[in-house]
């Protein structure tokens, strides 16, 4: 069994677990309603796959809810994995900042 990607992917295959087993369907009912291949299916649910925009739609309209519900609150840089973390535009804004003080306090 393949281990998740990142703690987001981990979190978002929780997420489509739970709401599957509440509605009392099988991985397998899922994919096929969704036209999702099963085996990519079963990774996103492990937290291994990483779901195109498209198949993420297609989950929540299967499992008859909003795909913010399913991403909510995984845009958080610690539940990314650390080689792929944005720079955010605070952080751009910080350094700009940090730069330009650097450079009148030379002048």
């Amino acid at each position: 069994m393949s281990s998740p990607r990142f703690e987001a992917a981990r979190i978002l295959g929780d997420r489509l677990r739970a709401r599957r087993i509440d509605l009392g369907l099988s991985q397998y009912e899922v994919a096929n309603l969704s036209q999702v291949d099963v085996a990519n299916y079963g990774k996103v649910e492990r937290g291994a796959g990483n779901p195109t925009l498209l198949t993420l739609l297609q989950l929540a309209v299967t499992l008859e809810t909003e795909p913010g519900a399913l991403l909510e609150g995984l845009a958080d840089t610690a539940l990314l994995p650390e080689r792929t973390r944005p720079f955010s535009v605070s952080d751009f804004v910080r350094e700009q900042n940090a730069r330009l003080d650097r450079a009148a306090a030379t002048d």
